[in-house]
């Protein structure tokens, strides 16, 4: 292990296959930027350079520069525009979005590259020092654990409602959920819920949901509302207070730690991802959360931003685990990097440690040199990136429109999700006049299709629903799951009865 561990380092530090992951990183973030151009379209079209590459370490160590940049990126968007193209970076826009309309754009880019950073580097090293440990873990996990682990997530929702929104919120998800089962599924090939529309067969489009629930409304309220300003109501298009004071350092440093492992062990679960983790990382900060800085998450809360960003960016060095070591993909990115992987001649799985270490620990290596390679990037770039707030809102709004039209087109390339994306924009923006919070849809939506997939495999298997129970990890990520649900509304019952006893108590007094 420690011969290959240097020969890693050797092939990682060597000129080209630096130029490899400064190249990867430059093309990855600024793709990530574009709303609706995630790492899986701008991977695939890759591949045939990286194969032209002919070097299968260079190659490997420029795609995983592409992947992981593309995520760090991805934050731009959804902090500045609320246009969340790629799915881990959904969760961002919650908090990141908020605070640009404070007029801390700066300040909020800035915490999500320092977070990224952070997140990047812990999965780097846990992944240096427990690969091949983590994935014998990884295998445990099965169909059942899978199922319970989407169940934890959708009980999560009450984090993303807000104060007197949870039945707002569990009416959401379940719109989410049934938009989930248009299309044909992965266990039956005919098409359900269509409506008799051809391009609803393969479903709604991710890209396209994103884009009408966040971007689109953003764009109908600037003009809507005349005297909305696009850039932050104390802002006046000057980009400050770009430094993380220390105070706010020490508030998310917590969170930073947290999320970093808890991301990358969500990571390193085959068929988890960035996503599942960026939302499970907002809703365990948001439930941990205490006083005011719970009121605080969804209005611009730094801990709210923190969260998914490190979690996403740990999720994305964990999934590389099972990639490596098992030749199992966990996502759909990573299933084109195995795609690429075979095309380069280099067999994943058990033994590539043994016969490839050089390429093994080089692709590892390269992710921490990648992460201070992104974060000498951003952080210069940062004032001129949050300078799109400073543009006047006659242009900021065609500038919204373009790339979430662009984006949802490129996605699919079918014009029929322009009609889609309007239709849903729209009744998105009545939701939101209405006072409905729009994640839990999209929450619904992403996590609807794994978990009824999942549960399919797991009933075929037990022939019944007996595996809830008979698997502990299942029963145990369940009951975690219930517990999510009832948490709120207990936490809500404790604090009335607080505020009665402490009401009895002054009437008393006042008697006496």
């Amino acid at each position: 292990m420690f011969e290959g561990i240097v020969a890693g380092l050797t092939t990682a530090l060597s000129v080209q296959n630096l130029i490899m992951v400064v190249a990867g990183c430059l093309i990855g973030t600024f793709i990530g930027m574009l709303p609706g151009l995630g790492p899986m379209s701008i991977i695939a079209i890759m591949i045939p350079v990286a194969i032209s590459i002919g070097d299968p370490a260079a190659a490997l160590i420029m795609l995983a520069g592409v992947y992981y940049g593309a995520i760090f990126g991805g934050s731009t968007s959804s902090i500045l525009i609320n246009a969340p193209g790629v799915a881990g970076t959904v969760a961002t826009s919650f908090d990141g979005y908020p605070m640009a309309r404070k007029g801390l754009a700066g300040k909020a880019l800035a915490i999500a590259a320092v977070s990224s950073f952070c997140g990047g580097t812990v999965g780097a090293i846990l992944l240096f020092g427990f690969a091949p440990m983590l994935a014998t873990v990884a295998l445990l996990f099965h169909s059942a654990e899978y199922f319970a682990l989407m169940v934890v997530g959708l009980s999560a929702i009450a984090a993303f409602a807000g104060t007197g929104k949870v039945a707002k919120a569990l009416l959401m998800t379940i719109v989410g959920l049934m938009m989930a089962t248009v299309g044909e599924s992965a266990l039956f090939n005919a098409p359900r819920f269509t409506m008799g529309i051809q391009d609803l067969q393969s479903g709604f489009s991710f890209i396209t949901l994103a884009m009408a629930m966040f971007a689109l409304p953003e764009a109908f309220h600037m003009v809507l509302d005349p005297k909305r300003s696009s850039r932050g109501a104390d802002s006046g298009g000057e980009i400050k207070d770009l430094m993380i004071t220390r105070k706010e350092a020490r508030t998310i440093a917590p969170v930073v730690a947290r999320q970093s492992l808890q991301g990358f062990l969500i990571g390193v679960m085959p068929g988890a991802g960035a996503t599942i983790a960026s939302f499970l990382g907002y809703a365990v900060e948001r439930n941990i959360a205490k006083g005011e800085e719970q009121a605080e998450f969804g209005k611009g809360s730094i801990k709210g931003l923190a969260a998914p960003e490190t979690a996403n960016n740990a999720a994305c060095t964990g999934s590389f685990v099972p990639l490596l070591t098992l030749g199992i993909p966990g996502s759909g990115t990573t299933a084109i990097l195995l795609g690429a992987l075979i095309a380069l001649n280099v067999a994943p799985g058990p033994r590539l440690m043994i016969d490839r270490p050089d390429i093994f620990w080089a692709v590892i290596v390269s992710m921490y040199l990648g992460n201070v390679v992104l974060l000498v990037l951003n952080l210069p770039l940062i004032p001129y990136i949050a300078k799109v707030l400073a543009v006047p809102r006659n242009y900021l709004i065609p500038f919204i429109l373009f790339f979430t039209l662009m984006g949802s087109y490129i996605g699919q390339n079918n014009a029929t999700e322009l009609l889609i994306l309007v239709g849903l924009g729209v009744c998105a923006t009545i939701m939101r006049f209405a006072d409905y919070p729009l994640a839990p849809l999209l929450i619904g939506f992403i996590l609807g299709g794994m978990m009824e997939d999942n549960f399919a495999r797991a009933v075929n298997i037990t022939d019944g629903i007996s595996f809830m129970w008979q698997r502990p990890g299942t029963l145990i990520l369940l009951i975690v799951g219930v517990t999510l649900i009832f948490l709120p509304a207990w936490r809500r019952r404790r604090a009335f009865a607080r505020q009665r006893a402490k009401a009895r108590q002054e009437g008393i007094a006042d008697g006496d």
